[in-house]
């Protein structure tokens, strides 16, 4: 007869269900990250680096820096996708830092939106056959 440990582990198996305990699921993509380490009313550090993963809940990243645990940071990453086709896009992540690895820094978000960046690709498109 198996024991009770075998049977929960077929029957999460049987369900679907990921044995991942993590809330949310997360993306292996690879983005690039320009942070701010904030402090009480002002920014103690910037700094680049790469995303590893993403998930609704958070971001895995590598950077040059060591930053300390528990800090608050904000995150800026271009996103690979243009809003309309036209348009290119950040996605802003506010949150706090849950764990370092040596220079990578796992953060729990709090806050993320997705912020239009710089100038329509149509616009200049336009703008560009006008001076030519």
């Amino acid at each position: 007869m198996p024991t009770a440990p075998a049977l929960v582990h077929f029957a999460r198996m049987r369900d679907g269900r990921r044995a991942d305990p993590r809330a949310h699921r997360r993306y292996p993509i690879s983005l690039s990250v320009h942070y701010k380490l904030l402090g009480t009313g002002r920014v103690d550090l910037w700094g680049s680096g790469q995303t590893l993963n993403l998930s609704t809940g958070g971001a895995y990243f590598e950077c040059d820096d060591a930053l300390p645990a528990k800090s608050g940071i904000e995150l800026v990453m271009r996103w690979p996708f243009l809003l309309e086709g036209v348009c290119p896009l950040n996605l802003v992540m506010r949150g706090r830092i849950v764990r370092v690895d040596g220079r990578r820094i796992a953060v729990q978000a709090q806050y993320h939106e997705f912020r239009t960046a710089g100038v329509r690709f149509a616009d200049f498109d336009r703008s560009m056959s006008i001076i030519s």
